[in-house]
Protein backbone atom coordinates (compact mmCIF):
# COMPACT_ATOMS: atom_id res chain seq x y z
CA UNK A 1 0.00 0.00 0.00
CA UNK A 2 0.94 3.41 -0.92
CA UNK A 3 2.13 5.41 2.20
CA UNK A 4 2.13 9.52 2.73
CA UNK A 5 3.28 11.46 5.02
CA UNK A 6 1.50 14.53 6.20
CA UNK A 7 4.35 16.45 7.69
CA UNK A 8 3.28 19.26 10.17
CA UNK A 9 5.46 22.32 8.94
CA UNK A 10 5.77 23.99 11.94
CA UNK A 11 7.24 24.06 15.73
CA UNK A 12 6.17 26.71 16.84
CA UNK A 13 4.25 27.42 20.22
CA UNK A 14 0.50 28.18 19.60
CA UNK A 15 1.32 26.82 15.59
CA UNK A 16 -1.80 26.02 13.74
CA UNK A 17 -0.47 23.67 11.71
CA UNK A 18 -1.20 20.81 14.08
CA UNK A 19 -5.11 21.81 13.49
CA UNK A 20 -4.51 21.80 9.51
CA UNK A 21 -2.50 18.87 9.43
CA UNK A 22 -4.93 16.88 11.75
CA UNK A 23 -7.93 18.44 9.59
CA UNK A 24 -6.17 16.88 6.03
CA UNK A 25 -5.09 13.57 8.08
CA UNK A 26 -9.04 12.95 8.97
CA UNK A 27 -9.84 13.63 5.19
CA UNK A 28 -7.01 11.24 3.84
CA UNK A 29 -8.03 8.51 6.83
CA UNK A 30 -11.53 8.55 4.52
CA UNK A 31 -9.71 6.97 1.75
CA UNK A 32 -8.58 3.49 0.62
CA UNK A 33 -6.30 3.87 -1.60
CA UNK A 34 -3.25 4.90 0.50
CA UNK A 35 -2.13 4.76 4.27
CA UNK A 36 -1.39 7.95 5.34
CA UNK A 37 0.22 9.08 8.56
CA UNK A 38 0.92 12.33 10.60
CA UNK A 39 4.84 13.19 10.99
CA UNK A 40 5.33 16.05 13.80
CA UNK A 41 8.68 17.93 13.51
CA UNK A 42 8.38 17.98 16.82
CA UNK A 43 8.53 14.90 17.52
CA UNK A 44 12.42 14.98 15.58
CA UNK A 45 14.25 17.32 17.76
CA UNK A 46 16.55 18.65 14.86
CA UNK A 47 18.98 20.91 16.03
CA UNK A 48 19.75 23.66 12.66
CA UNK A 49 21.72 21.23 10.11
CA UNK A 50 25.14 20.02 12.02
CA UNK A 51 25.94 16.99 10.09
CA UNK A 52 29.63 17.43 8.89
CA UNK A 53 29.25 15.52 5.15
CA UNK A 54 26.48 16.80 2.99
CA UNK A 55 23.05 15.21 2.49
CA UNK A 56 23.56 14.01 -0.76
CA UNK A 57 26.80 11.62 0.94
CA UNK A 58 23.88 9.55 2.77
CA UNK A 59 26.45 9.46 5.68
CA UNK A 60 24.78 10.45 8.72
CA UNK A 61 26.91 10.75 12.16
CA UNK A 62 23.75 12.23 14.64
CA UNK A 63 21.08 9.91 15.90
CA UNK A 64 18.78 12.26 15.77
CA UNK A 65 19.74 12.44 11.74
CA UNK A 66 19.16 9.05 11.24
CA UNK A 67 16.18 8.13 12.59
CA UNK A 68 14.59 11.30 10.55
CA UNK A 69 15.77 9.38 7.72
CA UNK A 70 14.22 6.09 8.16
CA UNK A 71 11.15 8.03 8.77
CA UNK A 72 11.22 9.78 5.73
CA UNK A 73 12.55 6.51 3.36
CA UNK A 74 9.47 4.72 5.04
CA UNK A 75 6.94 6.97 2.51
CA UNK A 76 6.22 7.09 -0.62
CA UNK A 77 4.92 10.50 -0.86
CA UNK A 78 4.36 13.39 1.27
CA UNK A 79 1.89 16.46 2.26
CA UNK A 80 4.00 19.08 4.05
CA UNK A 81 1.92 21.41 5.53
CA UNK A 82 3.22 24.90 6.11
CA UNK A 83 2.76 28.37 7.74
CA UNK A 84 3.90 31.60 5.48
CA UNK A 85 6.66 32.97 7.56
CA UNK A 86 8.01 36.55 5.98
CA UNK A 87 7.33 35.31 2.36
CA UNK A 88 8.56 31.89 2.82
CA UNK A 89 8.25 28.56 4.70
CA UNK A 90 9.04 27.93 8.26
CA UNK A 91 12.65 27.45 9.32
CA UNK A 92 11.91 24.49 10.98
CA UNK A 93 10.40 22.60 7.57
CA UNK A 94 13.30 24.28 5.66
CA UNK A 95 16.08 22.79 8.03
CA UNK A 96 14.13 19.19 8.26
CA UNK A 97 14.56 19.06 4.31
CA UNK A 98 18.04 20.05 4.33
CA UNK A 99 18.85 17.13 6.67
CA UNK A 100 18.13 14.38 4.05
CA UNK A 101 18.86 13.94 0.30
CA UNK A 102 17.99 10.38 -1.30
CA UNK A 103 15.33 9.92 1.15
CA UNK A 104 13.46 12.67 -0.49
CA UNK A 105 13.86 11.79 -4.37
CA UNK A 106 11.43 10.09 -6.71
CA UNK A 107 8.36 11.11 -4.34
CA UNK A 108 5.84 12.98 -4.78
CA UNK A 109 4.64 16.21 -2.62
CA UNK A 110 2.02 17.95 -2.48
CA UNK A 111 1.44 21.14 -0.05
CA UNK A 112 -1.12 22.55 2.53
CA UNK A 113 -0.65 26.41 3.45
CA UNK A 114 -1.64 28.95 5.48
CA UNK A 115 -0.94 32.64 5.80
CA UNK A 116 -2.58 35.65 4.72
CA UNK A 117 -2.14 35.39 1.24
CA UNK A 118 -3.01 31.70 1.74
CA UNK A 119 0.63 30.42 2.12
CA UNK A 120 0.93 30.64 -1.50
CA UNK A 121 4.59 32.31 -1.16
CA UNK A 122 5.43 29.66 0.97
CA UNK A 123 4.81 26.85 -1.69
CA UNK A 124 6.31 28.81 -4.39
CA UNK A 125 9.42 28.34 -2.49
CA UNK A 126 8.87 25.01 -1.44
CA UNK A 127 8.26 23.88 -5.33
CA UNK A 128 12.19 25.36 -5.65
CA UNK A 129 13.52 23.04 -2.91
CA UNK A 130 11.73 19.79 -4.01
CA UNK A 131 12.46 20.52 -7.12
CA UNK A 132 16.65 20.21 -6.31
CA UNK A 133 15.38 16.95 -4.39
CA UNK A 134 14.09 15.05 -7.15
CA UNK A 135 10.53 15.28 -6.04
CA UNK A 136 7.73 15.35 -8.38
CA UNK A 137 5.12 18.80 -6.97
CA UNK A 138 1.74 17.87 -7.72
CA UNK A 139 -0.25 21.51 -9.32
CA UNK A 140 -3.16 21.25 -6.76
CA UNK A 141 -2.93 22.93 -3.40
CA UNK A 142 -4.39 23.68 -0.30
CA UNK A 143 -4.03 27.23 0.24
CA UNK A 144 -5.90 28.29 3.58
CA UNK A 145 -6.58 32.20 4.62
CA UNK A 146 -6.11 33.65 8.17
CA UNK A 147 -8.66 36.05 7.51
CA UNK A 148 -11.31 33.27 6.18
CA UNK A 149 -10.55 29.64 7.07
CA UNK A 150 -9.54 30.48 10.59
CA UNK A 151 -11.61 32.18 13.50
CA UNK A 152 -9.35 34.83 15.21
CA UNK A 153 -6.31 33.47 13.47
CA UNK A 154 -6.57 30.35 15.25
CA UNK A 155 -9.12 28.29 15.10
CA UNK A 156 -9.65 26.27 11.94
CA UNK A 157 -12.93 26.46 10.08
CA UNK A 158 -11.84 25.98 6.52
CA UNK A 159 -14.94 26.78 3.98
CA UNK A 160 -16.70 23.56 2.59
CA UNK A 161 -14.53 24.58 -0.93
CA UNK A 162 -11.42 23.23 1.04
CA UNK A 163 -11.95 20.02 1.60
CA UNK A 164 -12.64 19.29 -2.24
CA UNK A 165 -9.03 21.14 -2.34
CA UNK A 166 -7.58 18.35 -0.38
CA UNK A 167 -9.18 15.72 -2.05
CA UNK A 168 -8.04 16.97 -5.34
CA UNK A 169 -4.47 17.30 -3.79
CA UNK A 170 -4.57 14.07 -2.48
CA UNK A 171 -5.79 12.36 -5.49
CA UNK A 172 -2.59 13.60 -7.39
CA UNK A 173 -0.28 12.95 -4.44
CA UNK A 174 -1.17 9.21 -4.74
CA UNK A 175 -1.19 8.84 -8.19
CA UNK A 176 2.20 10.35 -8.38
CA UNK A 177 3.66 8.81 -5.50
CA UNK A 178 2.48 5.18 -7.29
CA UNK A 179 3.63 6.63 -11.04
CA UNK A 180 7.24 7.30 -9.66
CA UNK A 181 7.31 3.86 -7.54
CA UNK A 182 9.25 1.80 -10.20
CA UNK A 183 12.28 5.11 -10.09
CA UNK A 184 12.19 3.96 -6.07
CA UNK A 185 12.26 0.52 -6.90
CA UNK A 186 15.83 0.79 -8.92
CA UNK A 187 17.42 2.50 -5.82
Amino acid sequence: MTKIGIIIGSTRPGRNGEAVARWVYDIAAQRSDAEFELVDLLDYKLPHLDEVMPPMMGQYAQPHTVQWAEKIASFDGFVMVTPEYNHSTSGALKNAIDFLFAEWNNKAVGFVSYGSVGGARAVEHLRLIVGELQMADVRNQVALSMFTDFENFSVLKPGAHQADAVTATLDQVVAWSDALAPLRAKN
